[in-house]
């Protein structure tokens, strides 16, 4: 999980990215100015042979974003009973984490990536779409920094075993699988900055 969020009005650099789960149920700026603008800054990320294979699925209504938190949580609360297992819940109960996940409720926007495992060409045959998840990925992380940029804030999720369900929820074809949920707004003002430590740049970094 990632939160660009802070605590005693501090505004967080890049550097100092990390967890929280307090979002506002705030409306959206009139246009939807900075999402829009966070959003075209994603659709530049590269991609395999410029396959360019992700949907971004922006959910606002209320009783859609409400039917998405019922199908997470109820899976959710089967991955820290059963399926997880006791040393994943003990590492994650330091961020004070569960299977609760009202922010999908309160947040403006919900965005599910989807990753699209294949294309398919103008004479309908399949279109390959090299290195999918990768492009993806990287395409997640140019939108997380553009919504830090915009001042909004958000919690890296990637809800196990609730893909298949979201993805018929929201209408998706059969070829796009979804990667990460992201629950997009403005930081309440009980919003907590966790105090983890970060590894040294020696630790990460290597200069050969």
């Amino acid at each position: 999980m990632l939160m660009s969020g802070q605590r005693r009005r501090r505004k967080a650099s890049s550097s100092s990215r990390t967890a929280t789960l307090a979002i506002q149920r705030r409306k959206w700026p009139p246009g939807l100015g900075s999402f829009t603008n966070s959003c075209v800054s994603d659709g530049t990320a590269p991609s395999g042979a410029h396959t360019e294979p992700w949907t971004f699925v922006v959910v606002k209504d209320r009783v859609v974003k409400h039917k998405v938190r019922e199908i997470i949580e109820e899976e959710e609360k089967i991955n820290y009973m059963k399926r997880m297992g006791r040393r994943w819940v003990t590492d994650v109960k330091k961020l004070r984490t569960n299977w609760v996940k009202e922010y999908l409720d309160t947040a403006p926007v919900l965005i599910l990536i989807f990753k699209q495992v294949h294309g398919f060409a103008a004479n309908g045959r399949r279109k390959v779409h090299y290195y999918n998840e990768i492009s993806v990925s990287i395409a997640c992380g140019m939108l997380l920094s553009a919504l830090q940029n915009a001042g909004l804030v958000t919690v890296t999720t990637t809800p196990l075993n609730c893909g298949p369900r979201l993805r018929v929820l929201l209408g998706r074809p059969t070829n796009e699988k979804l990667l990460v949920l992201l629950p997009v707004g403005y930081p309440s003002q009980e919003a907590m900055v966790p105090n983890l430590r970060r590894k040294a740049l020696d630790q990460i970094m290597v200069t050969v």
